[in-house]
């Protein structure tokens, strides 16, 4: 069968040069063996090059004869290999840590995102900057370091929400390790579930999106965990003020065999719990007893365990899992008298989390062809359950009564997937990439389980009743291939095809979605890129707020509820500045259809019942331009982002109309975003990092549509107010404005500025760090939320018989909730 499927494929280069011979192998970080993900290698005779894949494996197809090639990843030593080549041949290259920036001299750099890239409207943040980025309570966030970037939004204050090229917080695909993760936040989107210390390496997509993704329509964020350290085992621990984290990795009984393992916990619930049982306790007395344990906390835990089976043959093992959980419990005995007692008891369980796990299999099948096999399971559930047992005694005349009741409610997703992705270099001017992938979704849509036991003497009632809607189940299956062709040295063209397919409820959807992209070469250090992107999307997330709620609820496509579907265009300028700095100036136009929207007045309450009738589905467009210098090498290393953009919805079906069918702002909707991001190293004791950051308010809509002033006259033989009891209200006098349709607010500016320092000091076995963090730095008062307030004033006192008039004024109220906050955090590595 092997040699079958290797036949096909040389069938595949039928016309191409029989003389040319492949140079392939892996690349690796020197000093800790771990793979590098896009590393380049560039033979700068033939203008050739090639990038590592998300294993640090490479193949580069040549012309046999002399070649000088120049591997080189940023923020490492480049190396040369110049030689004769006559036959197929391996190289595996380590590289080693740049000294000083001037040592970083790379010519051609093939980097995914850079220049010589036909890739665009990608950015890679390397995962030494996330973790100098100073954050909320000083916890380093990968998702939060994202939204920095030009083209990405936060959503509410504090949150790890992502709006991206106007597109909703649904239509993000985040991958651990090439596996879908349904929900990124802890503590209501403040943090997200990312453990910095686990990330080997993180790129985001906005567009132009390679064929071998698809599933959502606005972007994919690509994170890849750390393999471990193949020499020696190490290791770091850090202590802050709302968590604590422990990473380990090393070698396991040789270096054939690594693994990697990093915890993180909050421990707030701990902390508080003596205060919590000291409260219930002044609340007791001789007679009551109370007693009271309640908390809330988070947790994540990534695993991986690597081994090499020989130079063609690895397996990887990766496993996620991470919980939100919520508690209490609560006692009560109260004693009367020695004729009567009572027992009360109150235990609420509120948990929700993910389990992301998969296999992989990497096999060298040829120098040309790589192939990487994996199967995952991917979980996320919400559960909830409540519950009150009450018991009395009375000793005479002999009476016993219980009662147990519990209400909870369960809901989630699980997928089982399997997956296979080629790597095929089959001459210098292809590089191509095919695969196919199945999963098998169960939508659990949620259930609400209500059980009741009433017990009185001898009596017994019992009740167990479920409500909620069955599982949905659903298969979804795509294909697809992409082509990196070079057409001469200045012309570079990614062509591809991703067609996928998603069945569910005897409904079957199907979506052929091609993908280009073109690169002009105008000099090494200048080129000019165009692209475009068609993506389809199955899945919603039915959501009530701004902010990530657990019990936001993922369902599939419907008959009546059509696949999303969109169509982006982009077209940029790409400058490389001496090898050290990157600009881009980008455009895009993205058109969006089938969107869903909540009906005027319908809201979702944790269950999907009849979820279908209270949204409707309409289009969308987004347009806009990106600006970035980003310098990721030296001592001083960030970004400048800049970004003009508008975000605009149109609900105008017969039936379905929202704002009257016209045309209004998404949510997320911001007109200038702008965002500064700088760190330096002034020595190796002692390092300062900050950002800042300005945009335009985001929109909302305004439950109460009146606002200004009016005067009301009072009544003859009654005062308003002053404890007395009010008249009647008569017609009121007065200016008053109006305020109508879909997001028809926009907030204040937002603007914050967050800073960072790091003092570090060498001991006997490792280093230790002590971080200053202070987020809001100058205290602004940023706007988390608007309500309107309706105040009455006195303007006039009671006079005779005539009664005191009031000014009537409904105002609109702006609530913060983060102002500055100061943090201090402990870390040891070794």
């Amino acid at each position: 069968m092997k040699k079958m499927f290797l036949l096909f494929l040389l069938a595949l280069s039928v016309g191409l040069k029989s003389q040319n011979v492949t140079i392939s192998g892996y690349l690796y970080d020197g000093k800790s063996g771990e793979s590098m993900i896009n590393a380049s290698v560039f033979d700068q005779l033939t203008r050739k090059g090639a990038v590592s894949n998300a294993y640090g494996f490479y193949s580069l197809t040549l012309p046999a004869g002399e070649v000088n090639l120049q591997y080189s990843y940023v923020g490492f030593q480049t190396e040369q290999r110049r030689f004769i080549l006559r036959k197929d041949t391996t190289i595996t290259i380590r590289f080693n840590e740049s000294i000083e920036l001037q040592e970083v001299t790379i010519t051609g750099h093939q980097k995914i995102t850079g220049v010589q890239s036909s890739q665009m409207s990608a950015v890679e943040v390397p995962i030494a900057q996330i973790k100098t980025i100073p954050t909320l309570f000083g916890e380093a966030d990968l998702v939060k370091a994202l939204q920095l970037l030009p083209g990405v939004q936060a959503g509410s204050e504090g949150s790890t929400g992502m709006y991206v090229r106007g597109g909703g917080p649904d239509e993000n695909l985040f991958l651990l390790d090439g596996i879908p993760v349904y929900n990124i936040n802890h503590l209501a989107g403040f943090f997200s579930v990312f453990n910095p210390d686990a990330v080997k390496n993180v790129t985001l997509y906005k567009g132009n999106f390679p064929a071998r993704f698809g599933g959502r329509l606005s972007s994919v964020i690509d994170v890849r965990m750390n393999d471990g350290n193949e020499k020696a085992i190490h290791g770091n621990f850090s202590v802050g003020l709302i968590s604590s984290k422990l990473n380990i990795e090393g070698p396991l009984f040789s270096e054939k065999t690594t693994f990697n393992v990093s915890a993180r916990r909050t421990y707030f619930d701990i902390l508080a719990q003596p205060v919590i049982a000291a409260i219930a306790k002044s609340e007791s007395s001789e007679n009551n007893d109370e007693k009271l344990s309640a908390g809330y906390y988070f947790y994540d835990l990534n695993a991986k365990i690597s081994h090499k089976f020989s130079d063609k043959d690895r397996l990887y093992l990766s496993h996620y899992m991470g919980d939100d959980a919520i508690y209490a419990n609560f006692r009560s005995r109260y004693r009367q008298d020695e004729n009567h007692s009572e027992y009360d008891r109150v235990k609420l369980d509120w948990d929700w989390g993910n389990i992301v796990s998969s296999l992989r299999w990497n096999h060298i099948m040829s120098n040309r062809l790589f192939m990487n096999a994996t199967v995952a399971y991917t979980r996320y559930r919400f559960n909830l359950y409540v519950g009150n047992q009450f018991e009395e005694k009375i000793k005479n005349p002999p009476s016993y009564s219980y009662a147990d009741y519990m209400l909870g409610y369960k809901s989630g997703i699980e997928d089982y997937t399997a997956k296979v992705d080629f790597d095929y270099s089959p001459h210098p001017d292809h590089d191509v990439k095919f695969g196919a992938n199945y999963t098998y979704h169960t939508f659990r849509p949620g259930v609400s389980v209500s059980r009741n036991e009433i017990k009185y003497d001898d009596e017994v009632i019992k009740t167990d009743t479920v409500i909620g809607n069955d599982n949905v189940y659903s298969h979804e299956s795509m294909a697809y291939v992409e082509d990196n062709i070079s057409l001469g040295y200045a012309l570079k063209v990614s062509a591809g095809l991703h067609f996928s397919m998603f069945n569910v409820q005897q409904q079957t959807y199907a979506s052929l979605q091609p993908r280009l992209s073109m690169r002009w070469l105008v000099s090494d250090k200048v080129s000019v890129k165009a692209g475009y992107a068609a993506m389809n999307q199955y899945v919603h997330l039915l959501s009530n707020s701004s902010i990530s709620l657990p019990t936001d609820l993922w369902v599939p496509v419907t008959r009546r509820i059509e696949p999303m579907r969109s169509h982006q265009y982009s077209a940029g300028v790409f400058y490389n500045f001496r090898d050290v700095i990157d600009f881009s100036v980008e455009g895009y136009y993205k058109s969006m259809h089938n969107q869903i929207e909540y009906k005027d007045g319908a809201s979702f309450l944790g269950s999907s019942t009849g979820w279908e009738d209270k949204v409707v589905m309409g289009d969308g467009w987004a347009y806009g331009l990106e600006f970035l210098a980003q310098k990721s090498v030296g001592k001083t290393t960030g970004w400048i982002g800049y970004t003009w953009a508008k975000a605009e919805r149109k609900f105008d079906r017969p039936g379905q109309e929202i704002n009257n069918g016209k045309v209004f702002p998404a949510k997320y909707d911001r007109r200038h975003d702008f965002s500064l991001v700088v760190s330096h190293k002034f020595s190796d004791r002692f390092d300062l990092s900050g950002t800042w950051v300005i945009s335009s308010g985001n929109t909302g809509t305004l439950a109460l549509q009146e606002y200004g002033t009016g005067i009301v006259p009072g009544d003859q033989s009654y005062y308003y107010g002053g404890g007395y009891d009010s008249p009647e209200i008569p017609a009121y006098s007065g200016e008053v404005g109006h305020i109508s349709g879909r997001n028809n607010y926009r907030f204040n500016a937002y603007h914050r500025m967050d800073i960072g320092m790091n003092f570090h000091k060498k001991k006997k076995h490792g280093t230790r760090t002590w971080n200053i963090s202070v987020y809001n730095a100058y205290n602004n008062n940023n706007p988390f939320l608007v309500y309107p307030e309706e105040v009455w004033t006195e303007t006039q006192p009671a006079q005779n018989d005539q009664g005191p008039v009031y000014t009537w004024k409904k105002s609109l109220v702006q609530v913060s909730i983060f102002p500055v906050i100061p943090s201090v955090s402990y870390s040891y590595k070794w």
